[in-house]
């Protein structure tokens, strides 16, 4: 009993040194929940050693049981080394030459899935039956090209009716962009705010009218986090504890109920393709190129720092194979 408390004390601290590293560094708290459950995994896989008494050999190991015994994908394998390297080099601040020379895992190169026009009307039209804001995110991902993630954590402030777009604060990679807000939804988005704006009044006499801030803002304006521009717009019905802070409000709607109902309406639309928010994101970026945009374009719209990142989309517009026309049907 005693050497098993030997061995998971040393493990418990260092998961908390990893966290205050996490947070410094303002990663966000899904990005900490991830980096903790491989660290945790890495460390129990190799018999709850300690990381630094542990190398190349060790790590090693540990990605070949993701892969050849877990069966998991490039980008999962990919995810898990980038745990283990925050580990070595930001928590441990070990400078082991070894660090260097993993070599992540290639990434299959696939095609988006992508609906097309009648598939996405279907699916529009059986997700209007879901619960709202869910109905209304689901066209909004449409709408705009952007991220689910980006969508539920969309602001009060950062929508602008009269010229109808919507600044997307801090995207992948850190990055702001600028993308439209359709016109037939403006109605839609009205009405969500008039709703949101009743609930933020109840939150203020609750005193519970406090939102999330990124990086030092909460600080730097303590009266930011209660005033109406900052606030979600997709905001969840009940009041939840945020796990930094223990502070109990508002968060936004969650992610999952929107992922279920797309899967759900994709479905009950007789959809046979892999379908999840994201393909709607896949659906937009091609049927805007399809409509005649230039990719440059398209490229602003979706955040893509490479334009070789949005030129995946112009392959799924040929035609058949690269825009052939079969010879069986000159016959």
């Amino acid at each position: 009993m005693t050497q098993e408390n030997t061995t998971s004390t040393p493990a418990k601290k260092l998961l908390d040194q990893v966290r205050e590293k996490i947070r410094f560094k303002h990663y966000s708290i899904s990005t900490e929940k991830t980096y903790i459950s491989w660290i945790k995994h890495y460390i129990v896989f190799n018999g709850k050693r300690h990381p630094a008494d542990m190398g190349a050999v060790e790590v090693e190991r540990f990605l070949t049981y993701l892969a050849n015994d877990r069966h998991v994908s490039s980008a999962t394998q990919n995810q898990a080394l980038s745990a283990i390297l925050f580990l070595y080099r930001d928590v441990l601040a070990l400078g082991l030459p070894w660090l260097d020379g993993f070599e992540r895992s290639k990434k299959p190169r696939r095609l988006p899935v992508v609906l097309t026009p009648l598939e996405v009307q279907a699916l529009l039209r059986e997700s209007s039956s879901a619960p709202e804001p869910v109905g209304l995110i689901v066209r909004l991902l449409y709408g705009t090209g952007m991220r689910l993630m980006e969508a539920v954590r969309l602001r009060v402030k950062d929508v602008e009716f009269t010229r109808q777009e919507i600044i997307v604060r801090d995207g992948k990679g850190g990055k702001d962009r600028i993308t439209m807000l359709p016109g037939s939804l403006l109605e839609a988005m009205n009405r969500q705010l008039a709703i949101r704006r009743e609930w933020h009044d109840e939150d203020i006499r609750a005193g519970k009218a406090g939102v999330w801030l990124p990086d030092a803002l909460a600080v730097k304006y303590p009266n930011a986090p209660r005033e109406w521009g900052w606030q979600y717009i997709f905001a969840a019905r009940k009041y939840s504890i945020d796990p930094r802070s223990q502070v109990e409000r508002r968060h936004h709607v969650d992610e999952k109920q929107v992922q279920r109902y797309v899967k759900k309406a994709a479905f009950a639309a007789g959809i046979v393709k892999p379908t999840s928010p994201h393909t709607l994101r896949h659906s937009f970026a091609t049927h805007i190129l399809q409509a005649g945009y230039d990719i440059r374009t398209v490229q602003e719209l979706l955040g893509h720092s490479d334009v070789s990142t949005t030129m995946i989309y112009t392959h799924v517009l040929n035609k058949g194979g690269r825009g052939v026309i079969s010879p069986l049907d000159n016959l």
